[in-house]
């Protein structure tokens, strides 16, 4: 899985992961000298095992760029929001948050 996902950030325009995931972009090499953030009951655990990344305990999501982070499940929602935000327009994503009835944008 881990060469898979190297093998796609050379393929790609944008890496996301939600929860856990950050572990196998981390794991990859592919947060090196980036900030990002997990779980919040693996943050710890994740700046512990990689000390090359900058993680950012307060924040549901983390935009490096080409990869975005996003602490939890409840993020992975948040995280939607903020691509549809970035690929299609602030107005494409009030509307599909205005659709699911979602008040975090």
């Amino acid at each position: 899985m881990i060469q898979w996902i190297t093998d796609q950030m050379r393929t790609i325009e944008l890496m996301t992961s939600v929860c856990t995931g950050a572990f196998a972009l981390a794991q990859a090499g592919l947060l090196n000298g980036k900030k990002a953030t997990t779980n919040r009951k693996a943050l710890d655990i994740l700046q512990k095992y990689f000390p090359e990344i900058t993680v950012i305990q307060d924040q549901k999501l983390v935009d490096e760029g080409n990869i975005i982070t996003a602490q939890g499940p409840d993020a992975g929602l948040h995280l939607s929001f903020h691509l549809i935000k970035r690929l299609m327009g602030e107005k494409a994503a009030r509307i599909a948050a205005d659709t699911v009835e979602y008040d975090g944008l």
